[in-house]
């Protein structure tokens, strides 16, 4: 994680008093992570509206909710999306069942499993479930993709993240690292663009850019200030989330 000077308490006021928000986090570059105690299921759908994703940290006083309002981001337009070689294989295979919302627990465990430094923990996890047990909320729904084998019904990749508005935000997901199983965690991938794009969102929210797998997806990176002008034109807009 980048090493700030401070990192400052964020709070509901701060992010509903316009001005200040404008003034000293937005054009503030040099602050990205925030932190807050507040697990509430209202703050985390305000900071989530407002374009920060939010992760946890471990402190000495036990784990905080790591607000980040990102230098960059990776934004996906469905006409830019890439498809490999052998994604297409794959693809023409037809041996996967692509669902949505069929395992959101399990596809949590996978990610826990996956990661040394796991953030999805806690609080954090206790939180997530609260907000998928409360379906769709205030414009805000969270939920989870699963790649299944059509052979075994085997769980083989999967992604937890949000709906808001007619945009889709990934928090993180898992591919079992099994060499059979190479490029299917792409192939996921592919197959959820297809899915927005074919549920008329506008765009797809892959947070940091830096990780090579989302510009070979297609993903362009934008700064904040041009992100928050797509992002709140598209955000605030009412739909109907699929089921």
């Amino acid at each position: 994680m980048y090493k700030q000077p401070q990192i400052y308490l964020l709070t509901s006021m701060m992010l509903r008093d316009e001005k200040y928000f404008e003034t000293n986090i937005v054009q503030e570059l040099g602050n990205n992570y925030f932190w807050s105690d507040d697990w509430s299921k209202d703050f985390y759908i305000e900071l989530a509206k407002k374009g920060f994703i939010s992760t946890s940290y471990d402190t000495k006083g036990g784990l905080v909710l790591l607000p980040e309002l990102q230098y960059n981001y990776a934004i996906l337009d469905f006409k830019d999306l890439h498809i490999s070689k052998k994604v297409k294989k794959l693809l023409s295979n037809n041996n996967c069942i692509f669902s949505q919302d069929k395992a959101f627990k399990e596809v949590l465990e996978n990610i826990s499993q996956a990661y040394k430094d796991n953030w999805l923990k806690g609080e954090y996890l206790e939180l997530l479930l609260n907000l998928y047990d409360a379906k769709q909320q205030d414009n805000f729904k969270i939920t989870s993709f699963e790649l299944y084998s059509k052979d075994d019904a085997k769980l083989i990749a999967g992604e937890v993240g949000y709906f808001i508005g007619k945009t889709y935000t990934s928090l993180s997901g898992f591919c079992l690292r099994d060499k059979k199983y190479n490029n299917y965690g792409t192939l996921q991938l592919v197959l959820l663009s297809q899915y927005l794009e074919k549920n008329n969102f506008d765009f797809w929210n892959l947070g940091h850019p830096h990780m090579e797998y989302k510009k070979k997806l297609g993903a362009k990176v934008y700064s904040r200030q041009e992100f928050l002008k797509r992002w709140n034109s598209s955000s605030f807009l009412p739909t109907i989330y699929p089921a």
